[in-house]
């Protein structure tokens, strides 16, 4: 009897030992993967909010490469396509050692004329600093306004033959409320202290003065266009009483008006122009977090705001 008891107590703790084990081991399987998860979704927000990764290779692997910076929407301060973006992008791409050649790629309707004049002086700077080094535009869907007024400054201008191209021009726009006010009842209380300080306020009936005004102010500004476009382009404009006018044209006619040298894409321009069909990605590209702390700016700017003038922004569009 009690041999036997001592084979089935022998079996029960094998049994229990067993047991434990498997535990043991599920139990560290289960951190070993759990562990293994935490890792990869960590990789990939980190890979999300640009923390790892840059441009290709860098240039790294010794071999010379076309630079290639996308410079796509509305040109603007709060929008990827912001001067500190492009800037940075293009710096990057003439700093590094192996690049052959730039490629600025365009799909812009415009914007700020402060943006795009940031970026066309960049240019300029960045191709007296290193002048064994081209900068090229492609458009490929548009290259309006204020998209030019950067285009202008490259050594060349690509397009497609149905790109739209042109736009030199600059307006401000707005609404006027004072006929809805009236109908609703609604008086416009306004105290000032500044003659101008209630510029052309969307509330208040029109000021011949202002608009006078604000009709020199986006006089100056077109002509700092126009000149930048006679510079850029020198002798291949082949200028016309429209071309500054604000109209636009496809690509095939910004050839034939020297807004445009040849058409081209930007696998051909390297290949075939800058000669080198390796083509690295510098274009600057905005993480989670810089996002998140612009909009926390812009949304302390707003809070604290009320002393400001009542002028829609200028555009080049």
């Amino acid at each position: 009897m009690s041999e036997g008891n001592n084979w089935e107590r022998g079996v029960l703790e094998k049994l229990a030992m067993s047991a434990i084990q498997e535990q043991r081991r599920a139990r560290h399987w289960g951190i070993f993967f759990k562990v293994l998860t935490f890792g990869y979704l960590f990789f990939l927000l980190f890979l999300f909010m640009g923390w790892v990764g840059d441009h290709g290779d860098g240039g790294l692997s010794g071999s010379k490469h076309t630079a290639l910076i996308d410079l796509n929407g509305v040109i603007a301060a709060d929008s990827n396509a912001n001067a500190d973006n492009l800037m940075s992008s293009l710096q990057d791409a003439f700093g590094d050692k192996n690049t052959a050649g730039v490629i600025l790629r365009i799909n812009s309707p415009g914007g700020s004329p402060v943006q795009a004049g940031l970026v066309n002086d960049e240019i300029r700077r960045l191709r007296t600093l290193h002048p064994e080094i081209p900068l090229h535009v492609v458009v490929e869907d548009m290259c309006a306004s204020g998209g030019y007024y950067i285009a202008a400054a490259a050594d060349k201008i690509f397009v497609n033959k149905a790109s739209i191209v042109g736009s030199i021009g600059v307006l401000m726009d707005g609404f006027g409320f004072t006929g809805t006010m009236q109908k609703l009842g609604v008086e416009r209380r306004l105290m000032t202290a500044g003659e101008n300080k209630g510029f052309m306020d969307p509330f208040s009936a029109r000021n011949p003065k202002h608009e006078a005004f604000t009709k020199s102010l986006l006089d100056d500004i077109h002509q700092q266009f126009i000149g930048v476009v006679r510079a850029g382009r020198g002798k291949r404009l082949k200028e016309t009483p429209e071309m500054f006018s604000g109209l636009f044209w496809t690509g095939d006619k910004a050839i034939e008006m020297g807004l445009a040298d040849a058409f081209g894409s930007v696998d051909s321009v390297a290949r075939d122009v800058i000669k080198v069909e390796n083509i690295v990605d510098f274009t600057a590209r905005e993480n989670i977090a810089d996002r998140l702390a612009k909009k926390l700016g812009a949304g302390v700017a707003s809070a604290f705001t009320g002393f400001g003038a009542q002028v829609e922004g200028v555009t080049l569009r």
